[in-house]
């Protein structure tokens, strides 16, 4: 028993690719889903799926001047994806256009040119690496400046904790305690820019934001309070990703999809059996007396 166990939960990380592809997961786990979280409250859900096109332009640049080489694909994504919602936000204020509709035009159109630029300067196989990932390839300086990024974005969403958290419960307050709340948004913003830079290398450019949102989603029908919602996605998170590259190697998958894939899993568990807002939970409700006299 013991060694069916060491062979299905210990042995994979013995090997050294392995191990480096866990710890950038659990890196990204842990500064992830409480961006995810506070996207989720503000009603930005799909501002990270958007953002993920954004840095795609920026990304297929630094691959054009320097080949695959992680620091200069993550300096043109950070700097492709500020750039895109500044434009979409500015269009968005000269215009009068709602600012949904300019970044999804704006994130679409980047999505394109990103394609467009990777598949002319290189193969259908590279296009693939940007787009889907590759977690098994992260080399020792990869490795690095994941673990850097993530890092620097904890410190700094713990340093703005509490302006973000009053920020979405009430701006007003905010702003009369002399904080701009634009300042606030615009260094939130550029934190999610930030990793999904830092997650492109291992779940890709279209993926990074499945260990985002999947998490923070699905802690939402287990918790109503913040201090919950950040601790089930972080845990979410770390279970799916290391999950998935188990399940990755015993059954030759790709990783970044089973890692995605099991968090989508945990997803629709919890949509159906969660405490709170789960076909579940309505029922009870239902059933309870006290709904019961409400619904009548």
């Amino acid at each position: 028993m013991l060694e069916t166990l060491y062979a299905w939960f210990i042995a994979p990380f013995d090997y050294a690719f392995m191990n480096r592809a866990l710890v950038a997961s659990l890196a990204l786990s842990l500064a992830a889903p409480p961006l995810g979280v506070f996207l989720v409250l503000r009603g930005m859900s799909l501002i990270g799926d958007a953002m993920s096109h954004a840095i795609l332009p920026g990304v297929a640049l630094g691959f054009l001047l320097a080949g695959f080489s992680l620091p200069a694909m993550s300096l043109g994504g950070m700097l492709s994806g500020i750039l895109v919602a500044l434009l979409a936000g500015s269009v968005s204020q000269m215009t009068g256009h709602r600012e949904d509709a300019s970044m999804a035009s704006f994130f679409l159109i980047s999505l394109a040119g990103g394609v467009m630029l990777v598949s002319l300067a290189g193969s259908s196989v590279d296009l693939t690496h940007v787009l889907f990932g590759s977690i098994l390839a992260v080399d020792s300086t990869a490795l690095l400046l994941i673990a850097l990024i993530s890092s620097l974005i904890i410190i700094i969403l713990a340093v703005i904790f509490r302006a973000l958290v009053v920020e979405c419960l009430d701006p007003l307050f905010l702003r009369g305690q002399g904080v701009r709340g634009g300042l606030v948004h615009s260094i939130f913003l550029g934190l999610v820019v930030l990793n999904l830079t830092a997650g492109f290398q291992t779940l890709g450019t279209l993926m990074a934001v499945g260990l985002m949102m999947l998490p923070a989603t699905t802690a939402r029908f287990w918790s109503t309070r913040l201090e919950g919602l950040i601790v089930i996605s972080v845990l979410v998170a770390l279970v799916s990703s290391s999950g998935g590259l188990l399940l990755s190697y015993h059954l030759s998958l790709p990783s970044g999809p089973a890692i995605i894939l099991l968090a989508g899993v945990a997803y629709l568990f919890s949509a159906i059996f969660g405490r709170h807002y789960s076909l579940t939970a309505r029922r009870r409700r239902r059933a309870s007396p006290l709904g019961a006299d409400m619904n009548e």
